[in-house]
């Protein structure tokens, strides 16, 4: 199971869904704006509209707010279809007040792109398009609008009908604009969200791994107890009762096997005494080998170049991430490699540097200038190396996370292929914990 079929199993498709609380505070801030556009116009400037219906418009938008705040809990949360719903009462109640206050000559018309640029920004395409669609058609009628803007009664001008539709298109084109921005801005961040939700997910389960010798170890600890009070209670009744027919036999095989799980146990805590230094310190060269041993015989063979001494190697604390990272992007090189990958392990006194290179066919061009975005891949049936996903971001991000710099390239003058530079500075690779 990869990481992005995870996140949906843990979340669903709840992240497409608003909050019912959200959308009526901002038709309770659309009702308030409203009312004192509608005050300030019809009672300070005292131009000549139609305040009845205007206020019938108002209120109703009010009363079906009220009534939805009674109806469902502050956290219910709305599938996209009644999201769309709710949005397009505010479309249309608010193209009703523009039609009945001067249409496209109403200077607050931009509005009825509001409730387009929310359903963009949180709800899937088809919806948003079907909300465009009808504040197109909103926008279109109000061209035709009978009423006359509010205004001073001698200075009345609409424009004519070349001003008219320069308005429309106008109006048209920055719902339109606005929409689709909304809608790109946040796929990216939903689709950054969900891959560094999917990273902490990985790298929780690579913790976990490396902390089981640390819970056997607990968990030999604490039965030791109860565990020596049952010997000792044990030998007390073989004692009183070893030569009795009915349980003589009973209480030797309690004892015997209450021995076996002291053995057991004292054998996890020797195990965890004497080992402890060495799987949390791990020098380079031993890094190196736990990443690679799991992706050895797998008909690309494997090569390990190291060109400094191992007397001066490294020595940090195990780092899951790390282990993670490099055991991707090892296992990306072998899946795209023809015959063979390479890793070579360079360290001096200020950096430490890992180059894995497969002699497939390289990274597509295109691919190169997107490397670590989220769920960036252009594998093809026919293609080798360059087949890059969300595996690829979630080794990226845990390498940088411990200090690394990565690079990709290809090979170039060296021969065919992909090649990855992972580089830290020593000090951050001695350690690196996180």
């Amino acid at each position: 199971m990869d990481a992005k079929t995870d996140i949906r199993m843990h979340f669903g498709t709840s992240s497409r869904r608003l909050r019912l609380e959200t959308l009526v505070r901002l038709r309770w801030l659309a009702v308030a704006g409203q009312t004192i556009t509608l005050a300030i116009v019809a009672l300070v400037l005292q131009f000549p509209m139609p305040v009845l219906p205007a206020a019938i418009l108002i209120g109703g938008l009010a009363i079906v707010n009220f009534l939805l705040q009674l109806a469902f809990p502050s956290t219910q949360r709305l599938e996209p279809i009644w999201t769309l719903a709710i949005l397009a009462l505010d479309l249309l109640q608010m193209g009703a007040l523009l039609f009945i206050t001067g249409g496209l000559a109403n200077p607050f018309a931009p509005l009825i792109c509001v409730p387009v640029i929310i359903v963009f920004a949180s709800q899937p395409l088809r919806h948003s398009m079907t909300l465009l669609g009808l504040a197109i058609l909103c926008i279109s009628i109000q061209a035709f609008s009978p009423f006359p803007l509010p205004w001073y009664a001698d200075y009345i001008d609409r424009g004519g009908p070349v001003m008219l539709v320069a308005i429309w298109c106008s109006i048209v084109s920055m719902t339109t604009f606005a929409a689709f921005y909304a809608y790109r801005v946040s796929k990216e961040a939903n689709l950054l969200a969900d891959a560094l939700a999917a990273t902490e997910l990985v790298l929780q389960k690579e913790k976990h791994l490396s902390q089981l010798d640390g819970l056997a170890a607990a968990a030999a600890h604490e039965l030791g107890t109860p565990l020596a009070t049952i010997s000792v209670v044990a030998k007390e009744m073989e004692r009183e009762m070893g030569n009795d027919p009915r349980f003589g036999e009973d209480v030797q095989l309690l004892r015997s096997q209450s021995e076996r799980c002291r053995d057991i146990l004292k054998r996890l805590t020797t195990l965890s005494t004497e080992d402890e230094a060495h799987m949390r310190q791990l020098p380079l060269s031993s890094m190196i080998e736990d990443v690679i041993a799991p992706h050895r015989d797998f008909g690309i063979k494997l090569k390990l170049v190291e060109n400094s001494d191992r007397a001066n190697e490294p020595v940090g604390q195990r780092n899951p991430g790390i282990l993670y990272g490099l055991g991707n992007l090892i296992e990306n090189a072998l899946d795209y490699a023809r015959d063979q990958v390479i890793v070579t392990v360079e360290h001096d006194n200020r950096f430490v540097t890992v180059v894995i290179e497969d002699d497939g066919e390289g990274f597509a061009p295109d691919i190169l200038l997107r490397i670590g975005e989220p769920y960036v891949t252009s594998r093809k049936s026919d293609a080798r190396a360059g087949g890059l996903g969300l595996g690829l971001f979630i080794a990226k991000t845990l390498l940088e996370r411990s200090g690394a710099v990565l690079t990709f390239e290809n090979r170039g003058a060296e021969g065919p292929g992909a090649k990855v530079t992972v580089r830290w500075p020593r000090r951050e690779m001695e350690t690196a914990t996180k």
